[in-house]
C-alpha cells in the first residue's frame, strides 16, 4: 500500500478516541495458518494492512485476527468458512472458494478479495457479484475519510 495512505490510516486510528477500531497486528503465523486453512494466499496489500493494524476500520471494518473491539470478534477465517457454507449450493460459491472474506456490507452481504485480488461484494438476495475495486489499496482509497 501507498506510504501516504498508510501515514493517514496510522494517524487517525493512533488517536485515543479512535482505540477501538483497531486490533493487534496479525502474526506471519496467523497469516500462515489462516491461508492454510482457507486454501488462498491473501494479497500483499491486505496482509501489509493487518501485519500493521490488525482487524481495523478503514471506512470499513476490515477483519483479520484480532479486531478493534468496535468491530466484532469474527475473524477472516470465521466470516470466509461461513459464507463458503452458507453459499455452497449457489454459483458465487466459487468466488467463495477461491477468495476471503475481509468484511460485512451493512445488508450481511461479503465482502471478498478475489484470487486475482480484486474486490467484490456478493449479495445474497439477488446472488449478483459486484466489482467494487480492483485492489484492496484501491477500496482503502475510495472508502476511508478521517473525522
Amino acid at each position: 500500500m501507498k506510504d501516504a495512505l498508510m501515514e493517514r490510516l496510522k494517524v487517525f486510528l493512533q488517536r485515543e478516541d479512535n482505540s477501538t477500531l483497531v486490533g493487534i497486528p496479525a502474526s506471519q503465523e496467523e497469516i500462515a495458518e489462516a491461508q492454510r486453512q482457507l486454501n488462498v494466499n491473501f494479497h500483499e496489500d491486505y496482509v501489509h494492512f493487518i501485519r500493521t493494524f490488525g482487524g481495523a476500520f478503514a471506512g470499513l471494518a476490515v477483519h483479520a485476527f484480532s479486531n478493534g473491539s468496535s468491530l466484532g470478534n469474527e475473524t477472516v477465517v470465521d466470516l470466509t468458512l461461513g459464507f463458503r457454507e452458507q453459499f455452497k449450493e449457489l454459483p458465487l460459491a466459487e468466488v467463495l472458494r477461491t477468495g476471503y472474506v475481509i468484511s460485512i456490507d451493512g445488508s450481511g452481504d461479503p465482502i471478498i478479495i478475489d484470487r486475482e485480488g480484486k474486490v467484490c461484494i456478493c449479495y445474497h438476495d439477488t446472488r449478483e457479484i459486484k466489482l467494487l475495486a480492483d485492489s484492496f489499496e484501491m477500496l482503502i482509497e475510495d472508502n476511508f475519510y478521517e473525522w
